[in-house]
């Protein structure tokens, strides 16, 4: 019947023995009769049936057998389908318990509906006290609220969540996760269900911040060393008001000497002191903001006062030099939010550079421009062009490599340092060909959207 897989009825089992495995049993026993049924569910057999009565067994109770089969068997079926999804989900539920990453997933509309007991663990909650929005407790009060906000932004849109935060751990420390999430969709769009993973990146972000330090650190060597190749240039801009002073302050004492004294020409002479005196203050302002190791925050910079500064701290080593400085400074450009003395660092290198080129030349009627406009995209871009010797199609992306250097004397770190700088500004920094000679150092600079 297995084989088969057709229904049997034996009316008389003395006279057909042979579907009887064990006749003297059934003589033994006084069996009359024999059916049986074999147990298919959608096409694969799950057993038979089969019932031995000492009665006559007719049509009509194996046309009920028949039914009582078929009916065990969507029972029997739908037995091993649920033995088979529960042992799944217990398969599941382990694999997710034990990867060593925290997994959670939530309903559509955010509500966390499961957290694996990696992620409770490390929260030292309970599964009800993180379920909901509760997780929410464990986030670093700094970054609670963005990171809820971005959540909700995230289950309004549908868009994937990638962002970071900082968990507390059970212990009451507190390490940075990047949190990512994907949305499970329908046939027709419908968001089902999100799934989501918190990866410790703790040890990258201390990483990150070492490697930020050392190169602030860097940055600033680059500076004093820059600004000691200016020394002569600075003393050349401390000594103008100085000296503009000092001449002041004799022509005011001539004029107190005289009979009667020159009042109106005294006034004159101390008002020009005083703006001496803060021109002064002003340049020693600017070569401490260059040389301060500890930069000041990101603020709103006027690209074109930072280059007037830069260019009127290098204006003494370029007329040392014989060489005309012209700035070409587009009017209404947009601020940029950024380090206003990482900004001047940059500029004041490519200014030097480009002195340095064209006295590299031997090039006496050379010039150096410095401009500053606008891109196709909007942002703001600066340009310094020298007519020095320029530079190779081959060396112009070398150059910014860390210790590549075309100076006899130079370490290779400035325009390294200058483009990490920018980058770091979610800017861009390159080098091409000055027509009819030289080299054009551009960067441009994401501008304030308003």
């Amino acid at each position: 019947m297995a084989a088969s897989r057709h229904p049997i009825l034996v009316e008389d089992v003395a006279a057909q023995n042979d579907w009887i495995l064990r006749p003297t049993w059934a003589k033994r026993e006084e069996i009359r009769s024999f059916a049986g049924h074999p147990l298919i569910f959608r096409d694969k057999l799950l057993g038979v049936i089969a019932v031995f009565s000492r009665q006559p067994f007719g049509r009509q109770e194996f046309t009920w057998l028949g039914l009582f089969a078929n009916q065990a068997a969507v029972a029997i079926a739908n037995a091993c389908a649920e033995e088979a999804l529960q042992s799944t989900q217990r398969n599941l539920a382990a694999i997710i318990n034990t990867i060593p990453t925290t997994a959670w997933t939530s309903r559509p509309d955010g509500y966390c509906d499961f957290l694996n007991q990696v992620w409770l663990d490390y929260a030292g909650l309970s599964a009800e006290q993180a379920q909901g929005w509760g997780w929410a407790e464990a986030i670093h009060p700094e970054d609670r609220k963005g990171l809820v906000e971005e959540w909700q932004s995230c289950l309004a849109s549908g868009t994937p969540v990638d962002t970071e935060a900082r968990i507390r751990r059970f212990d009451g420390s507190h390490r940075w996760f990047l949190i990512r999430a994907n949305p499970l969709r329908s046939e027709s769009g419908d968001i089902l269900k999100w799934y989501g993973t918190c990866t410790d990146i703790e040890d990258r972000k201390q990483t990150e911040e070492a490697l930020s330090r050392a190169r602030s650190e860097l940055a600033h060597v680059a500076r004093v060393t820059t600004m000691g190749e200016l020394t002569a240039s600075i003393a050349h801009e401390v000594q103008q008001p100085i000296s503009a002073a000092v001449t002041s302050a004799q022509t005011a004492l001539r004029c107190l000497e005289s009979q009667p004294p020159e009042l109106v020409e005294v006034r004159k002479a101390l008002s020009r002191i005083e703006l001496a005196g803060k021109r002064a203050g002003e340049v020693v302002r600017q070569i401490r903001a260059l040389v301060t190791k500890a930069p000041p925050p990101k603020e709103f910079v006027d690209i074109n006062s930072a280059i007037r500064e830069v260019v009127q701290l290098t204006r003494g080593e370029a007329a040392r030099s014989g060489i005309p400085v012209r700035m070409e400074l587009s009017d209404d450009l947009p601020p940029i939010l950024g380090d206003r003395v990482q900004l001047q660092q940059v500029i004041l290198n490519l200014i030097v550079n480009g002195i340095e080129a064209i006295i590299a030349a031997g090039e006496r009627s050379g010039k150096l421009t410095v401009a500053s406009g606008r891109d196709d995209a909007g942002d703001v871009r600066v340009a310094v062009a020298d007519t020095g010797r320029g530079l190779a199609a081959d060396a112009r992306e070398q150059i910014f490599a860390a210790f590549y250097t075309t100076k006899p004397s130079g370490l290779g770190l400035g325009l390294s340092i200058c483009r990490s700088i920018i980058e770091a500004h979610d800017g861009r920094l390159w080098v091409s060909a000055n027509e009819p000679r030289g080299a054009v150092f551009q960067l441009t600079l994401p501008a304030k959207r308003t």
